[in-house]
């Protein structure tokens, strides 16, 4: 399906300006990425000389091609590789050009190949020492304390708690940072929670589809926000969409989900009966949890398949976590930062909310008065990548 918002005056990011956060993810965060992996594993020579070749083509090649054996070449061509492949990463749209830089990664430690490194996560180590911090505890143990509020307080501390993931301390405040910014530019610079609850009335009849973000702390707050729908009888189904497998370090796999749930069945306190609920849950079929290889797609929602669109047609509502399911959610374009939410997402099958801590350059749907007090307190770029602000947004 065409992006029906193909059109020069709205710019696709590219990595191509030097002093860009796109530029930057490409030439620094990406060669770091390579060095951290191959500390990870003891990696034998072959892995070594591979992963040298993508540090090598990264930073000074071109985009090569996948094996010709390659279990997954026909779904990167329909996907765009035979145009970009022999470009500079650079000159590619930023998107593709990052989502390529992890199918080849997986490639260089043999994620894919028969062998003693097939399916073994390169990320794994850090997501599981993630999970497994003392400020994971913290977290956790702070649920006990929502059982003394009123439902929306409750509804509020764990729509906060998703939407900031590993500061989900900041949603168990309910305060949400506001000692961090000026009252001018309030951590959330969009809110349309209240319409997000309006779709899901609690008739037990919903369904929720949730397109994760990240694996470890942020995972656990989507699961908890998951397992108090299900518990108040808000939603009566809810699919978990997740990576099909290892992408951008941290983000969500099957396994993740399994060791998240692992972490919150042993748990005390409330902590472990969301927990609890969940497995019984998955064991029942009300939580089930898919992945959709569109989920690793370089390409934006507007081109989604057609048995994805369709399943996300049927469901009540659709989250959509994290920075870069927004960018793919909208399109990784350098929006005016007051083109309307709705306008962008019309290609989305159903209703559709997105939760998003800022940490790219890609914003729609502000208001001019938020817009200019985030320029003048912060600087041009500043607010859209720092982290310190977040977004609630909705389309019916």
């Amino acid at each position: 399906m065409p992006d029906r918002f193909d059109t020069p005056r709205v710019p696709v990011l590219l990595g191509d300006e030097p002093g860009s956060f796109p530029h930057s993810v490409l030439a620094e965060r990406h060669p770091a990425i390579i060095r951290q992996v191959r500390e990870s594993f003891p990696y034998g020579p072959d892995r070594h000389r591979a992963l040298d070749a993508l540090l090598a083509s990264c930073t000074k090649g071109v985009i090569e091609p996948l094996p010709a054996d390659a279990h997954d070449r026909d779904r990167w061509t329909a996907w765009g590789a035979e145009e970009y492949t022999g470009r500079s990463w650079f000159e590619v749209p930023w998107l593709w050009s990052e989502s390529y830089f992890y199918r080849q990664l997986l490639e260089a430690v043999g994620y894919f190949a028969p062998g003693p490194w097939q399916g073994i996560d390169p990320f794994r180590p850090a997501k599981l020492a993630e999970l497994d911090a003392p400020e994971t505890d913290e977290e956790l143990a702070a649920l006990d304390t929502l059982a003394e509020l009123p439902e929306d307080e409750r509804d509020r501390a764990l729509l906060h708690g998703s939407l900031w993931g590993n500061r989900a301390d900041l949603g168990f405040r309910l305060s949400a940072g506001h000692d961090e910014t000026s009252s001018d530019t309030p951590p959330l610079v969009a809110d349309d929670s209240e319409t997000l609850w309006s779709l899901l009335p609690s008739t037990g009849s919903a369904t929720v589809c949730l397109i994760a973000d990240n694996a470890g702390r942020e995972l656990v707050p989507d699961l908890l926000l998951i397992a108090h729908l299900l518990s108040q009888g808000r939603v009566g189904r809810a699919v978990l969409h997740v990576k099909p497998y290892p992408y951008y370090v941290s983000d969500a796999t099957h396994a993740d989900v399994l060791d998240a749930l692992r972490r919150l069945t042993t748990a005390r306190g409330a902590a472990g009966t969301y927990g609890h609920t969940l497995w019984s849950a998955m064991t029942d079929g009300r939580l089930t949890v898919r992945a959709h290889p569109f989920s690793s797609a370089p390409l934006p929602y507007a081109r989604m398949p057609g048995d994805l669109r369709e399943e996300l047609a049927a469901a009540t509502l659709t989250i959509v976590k994290g920075d870069l399911n927004y960018r793919r959610l909208v399109g990784d374009r350098l929006w005016p930062p007051t083109t309307p939410f709705s306008e962008v997402t019309a290609h989305f099958p159903g209703p559709v909310a997105a939760l998003r801590t800022l940490k790219s350059d890609v914003i729609t749907g502000l208001d001019a008065g938020t817009e200019a007090a985030l320029v003048e307190g912060e600087g041009p770029q500043e607010w859209r990548i720092g982290g310190k602000h977040a977004l609630i947004q909705v389309r019916r």
